[in-house]
């Protein structure tokens, strides 16, 4: 990152957050926020055109939420490392992000402290997730071999499965996928299953990580 002060985007849909956001920020010495977005589409292309630093982003607004906004950066090149902020714990939420490419995962409720040490950690190239991620969470996120996914082809899945897989992606359980789709519960759970073979995954999570690193979900 170039010398100077670390300069910020906020991405949040409730004013009152952003705005409070910019001027606890604006009172940390090295710290400049450079923009404001209510939206996330207005947010990403904010990001994309100023470039900053950090970008902190909440995690659920209408439209496009903090996971689309995170996929337009990474499908635009931009090197603006992300923070999402969340009011709420959410596993496959902080699963997802990190996938996609997001340096920290904090609930909105820290102290001003952890925020700021959170921005300068990942300015520098840390990854700061809080709460602490759960053992899952963790095996997924260590680092792997460059060649750990080599010889690993995912047989090609049908249209009904690809249906099954992106309604697991978005947190459904069976019996919910079941009602979207219009069929029952033991026909999804066999669609889950030969997804979980396909995937060669253990669990619905390792399914969902592995569809999300080839842009499948």
């Amino acid at each position: 990152m170039a010398d100077g002060p670390i300069r910020i985007v906020i991405v949040d849909d409730h004013q009152l957050v952003r705005e409070g956001l910019a001027a606890l920020i604006g009172s940390m010495k090295d710290l400049r926020v450079v923009g404001l977005s209510g939206d996330g589409a207005g947010g990403a292309a904010m990001i994309l055109r100023e470039a900053p630093d950090v970008a902190l982003l909440d995690l659920s607004m209408p439209g496009t939420d903090g996971l689309g906004v995170l996929l337009r950066l990474r499908d635009g090149g931009s090197r603006t490392r992300v923070i999402i902020l969340t009011t709420f714990d959410d596993d496959m939420a902080m699963l997802k992000a990190s996938t996609l490419g997001a340096f920290g995962f904090l609930l909105k409720d820290l102290p001003r402290e952890e925020l700021e040490s959170a921005i300068r950690a990942v300015h520098i190239g840390e990854r700061v997730f809080r709460p602490t991620v759960t053992s899952t969470i963790r095996e997924v996120l260590k680092p792997r071999r460059p060649d750990a996914d080599r010889g690993q082809a995912i047989a090609p899945l049908t249209g009904r499965e690809q249906e099954v897989l992106r309604l697991m992606a978005g947190g459904l359980g069976n019996k919910e996928i079941a009602f979207a789709l219009g069929l029952s519960e033991g026909t999804v759970k066999n669609h889950v299953s030969v997804i979980l073979d396909k995937f060669c995954a253990p669990d619905r999570t390792r399914a969902v990580l592995k569809a999300i690193e080839r842009g499948l979900a």
